[in-house]
Parts: C-alpha cells; structure tokens; sequence
C-alpha cells in the first residue's frame, strides 16, 4: 500500500498543503518497521520510499522518474541538475532580471496561500525569510512574521523584526522553553501520520500553537529554494567530507571519561563513522553500534543499505555543490518538509511552500542563468536573492549568517530526562538498549553531542509507545 503525502512532491506539486491532506493508507493495526526505527536513530528521518510502517511507501514522486519500481536501484533521479540550468556568462542581476524574480515570487505566494486566511511567515532574518517577506508584503500583507528563538547559540529576533516592520508587517517572536515544546509534541504526535525526528520538528510544534493562539490559520515556511538554486561548498564541508570514513569504532568510543564532554571531539568521532552521503545530513545521530545496542538486534546495516539505491545518481556529481545540494534532498524531502507537513496536519494547520511553487521552481531552473542562482567565480549564493533584498535592506546580520529555528536540545535533556526515560522503560520491548544509554550518558547531556542523541530518543519513544499500546508492533 501507498502513503499519498510526499514530502519530496513538494516540487512538483502546486498546492503542497492539499498533498498533505490527501487521503492515506489505513496503517492501524500496520506493524512498525524496525530498520526504519534504526533509519530514525540513524539520520533523524525514514530513507525514501520506506516509511516508519512496515509495507507502507512514502512515494518520492519528484526524485522517481514514472513507472520505475520505487525500491529498484535505478528509482532516484534528481530533477535539479546542474547540466540542466541555464548559462549566460554575460549575466547580471540586473533591475529587470529583480523585477521579473519579484514578481513570480508573489505569484507562488499567491497560489500556494490562497486557502489561507491568516498566514504567519515563519521568519529568521535569514535569505530565504526575508526575501519571502519583501515578497509578501505585496502579495499577502495581512502577513505576520513569526522568529523562533531556539537558544544561545545564536539571536536573529532584532534581524527580523527588522525585515518585518520595515516592510510594513506585523512580527511575532517566541522564546524555546524546551519542556512546553516537548509537551505540545506530545498532544500532537498521536495525530500525525507518520515520523521524523527532524532536529526542528519541536520548534514547529511550539510554533503552531502559538501560531493557533495568535488566530493564525497557516504557516507559510520558505524551505525549498536550496533545491534549485544550489548550495555553496566552504571548506568545513570538504574536511567534514574527507573525514567521513564509514569507520565503525567501539561503542563507547565517544563516551571516554577525556572524549564525552569534548563536543568538537565527538562530532569528529561521529563523522568519521559516517559515509560521505550522510555527513550532509544535518545533527549529532546515534553511531551503528550505537543503534545495534539500543535495537537490541544487529539492524544498522540494513539502514545503511537503504542509502544504495541513492549512490549511482550521487556519484554523477560533476561538483562538490552538486554532490552536496544531491544529498541534502534526500533528508529535506524525508525529514525537512516532514516536520511541518505532520505539524499542520495534526493541529490541524494549513502550510505553504511557496519556494515549491511548480511555476517559481521551473522558472528558475529553466529561464534564469546559473550565474544569477550562484555565482561561479566566488561561489556566492544566491546571487539574484540577495539583489532582491537590496532592494530593501542595505545590510542584514543574518543575510551573511545564517540564521534558523534551532531547538535548545540541551534545555530538553534537562528538563524532560525523567519523562524521555519512563517512554524508554515503556518501550523495552521495541528498544531494549535505550533505558541503558540513558542511564549511562544522564551527566554527558550538557554536550550538545550527547544532548541531540538525547533529542532524538525524546520524539521517537513516545511515539511508538502510542502506536504500540494498540495492535501496532515492530517487525
């Protein structure tokens, strides 16, 4: 049987809110697929096609190419390819070229929030946010901004009331407190037709209810554009890249008493027992010793294999950034778009991608040179973004860095280890080994290493011992 919400349809879909409300395949009673469990501990999301259902596929409908078998090892086909873009190296972002960006941006606003009556812009001050609001505020200027402020590492509320009062719109901001996020997940996590741990996913939960509280209808979230426009490659990724060994070290490697609380010491140790692949994937994940253990079963290869049928389109990279934005869509289609699509659907909420817009994505990929998506002399991103905002904004904080909804996965560990271990103790069954490495890493969660181990043990017990309670079971 099918699941009919596609994450990674996203692209080809004209209104993504309508696909993640379209009707699903009955899955009470459909055993939990245990390799998937481990993909979930693995990468924070279930490999394309699988689902967390044991015999349920997530149809990948933008990466499949029609008629091909979803599990066959030709099934993946990227559709954003570099050979496929536009080249004109006498390209500059001119007026017209701003104009003609600014006005498909309000047509994909237009369309993918037409259902909506109260849309909240989730806003970081960031490219993506505040080019999607100098777009709204012409499109949809009933349009509150929303900023999430996840935790120390980082302040992008001041960059984007900026963005949004300057434009003429409404901002709302709110402040992580990570134990109301985790027990708003947990109202909603009963409701929501499938899992990821995306390291997000409690920022949007807490999101959505504030958004409900503040009588928004909508989220109108600016992922996508990465996609087609391509992302740059610094030189932190290359040494990420090269350390990514597949090594397998000893279960304990990161928990030595001079290693544990060492984080840049662990995230290397983590890397090196990584594939190149899913290195790109974003956060600090369980090792496959690690998932063995807490499997109670030797599983984390089979997870590792789910990552074949990818390799022989990723492999025709003809360059780091093609290999890295080739990759990265493998976790944004499964996990990325997951987190708000399940969100909104277990609120319920309406969501709108308007950087998935069929029309704006098309018209970006075919009619707009290459050196206006990333500039190939300095590598810059997003070359013809960037001179939409300057149309607006001289200067933006976090226009040169990046800002995000991250979510303070150590404020979690402390505030909720003792209910994240009772889920465990419940879910002995499905997870033998988790109360064990709760137990054992209780005083290493300070490290945001251990703590996003931590984070995602958090979403994924509750969940299954909701679905185990019933007739559900883990094959």
């Amino acid at each position: 049987m099918t699941l009919v919400m596609t994450p990674s349809a996203l692209a080809t879909t004209p209104s993504p809110a309508a696909a993640a409300r379209a009707p699903v395949a009955d899955v009470h009673g459909q055993a939990i697929d245990a390799v998937s469990v481990a993909d979930v501990l693995r990468n924070g999301f279930v490999y394309p096609p699988h689902s967390i259902f044991e015999g349920v596929d997530m149809q990948s409908l933008s990466a499949n190419l029609a008629g091909r078998d979803p599990h066959g090892p030709d099934a993946w086909r990227f559709r954003w390819r570099d050979s496929g873009k536009k080249r004109d190296r006498h390209a500059v972002a001119s007026p017209d070229w701003v104009a003609a960006y600014h006005r498909h941006l309000c047509e994909a606003i237009e369309s993918s929030c037409a259902e909506i009556a109260a849309p909240f812009s989730l806003q970081s001050g960031g490219k993506d946010s505040t080019t999607l609001a100098i777009a709204l505020a012409d499109a949809r200027p009933d349009t509150t901004c929303i900023t999430y402020l996840g935790g120390t590492e980082e302040n992008e509320v001041a960059s984007a009331r900026t963005v949004a009062t300057t434009l003429g719109l409404r901002h709302e901001a709110l402040t992580c407190d990570p134990g109301r996020a985790y027990d708003r997940y947990l109202e909603l996590a009963p409701r929501m037709p499938s899992l990821t741990a995306d390291f997000a996913l409690l920022s949007y939960c807490d999101l959505a209810y504030e958004i409900a509280s503040l009588r928004g209808d909508g989220m109108v979230d600016g992922l996508g554009s990465d996609t087609y426009f391509g992302i740059p490659v610094n030189s932190q990724y290359k040494i990420l890249k090269w350390l990514a060994r597949g090594v397998r070290l000893p279960r304990k490697t990161t928990e030595l008493p001079w290693v544990g609380d060492n984080f840049e010491l662990c995230f290397a140790l983590g890397t090196l027992q990584m594939n190149a692949v899913e290195r790109v994937f974003p956060g600090s994940r369980f090792t496959d010793a690690e998932v063995d253990e807490l499997c109670g079963r030797t599983i984390a290869h089979q997870s590792r294999a789910r990552l074949q049928p990818f390799l022989d389109e990723i492999g025709t990279a003809t360059s780091p950034e093609e290999f890295r934005v080739m990759s990265l869509s493998i976790a944004a289609a499964a996990g990325g778009f997951a987190k708000g699509l399940y969100t909104a659907e277990a609120m319920p909420m309406k969501i709108a991608y308007p950087f998935c817009d069929p029309h704006f994505c098309d018209w970006i990929y075919r009619d707009v040179p290459v050196e206006l998506l990333m500039d190939p002399v300095t590598g810059l991103s997003k070359v013809l973004v960037r001179q939409h905002i300057a149309t607006r904004f001289s200067s933006l904080p976090y226009v040169q860095h990046k800002g995000s909804f991250r979510f303070d996965v150590r404020g979690l560990a402390a505030a909720r280890y003792d209910q994240v271990h009772a889920f465990a103790e419940d879910a002995r069954h499905a997870l033998p080994g988790a109360v064990n490495w709760l137990d054992r890493n209780r005083t290493r969660l300070d490290n945001k290493y251990h703590a996003s181990k931590f984070y995602l043990l958090a979403v994924l017990l509750p969940w299954l011992t909701g679905r185990l309670q019933g007739q559900d079971r883990i094959a």
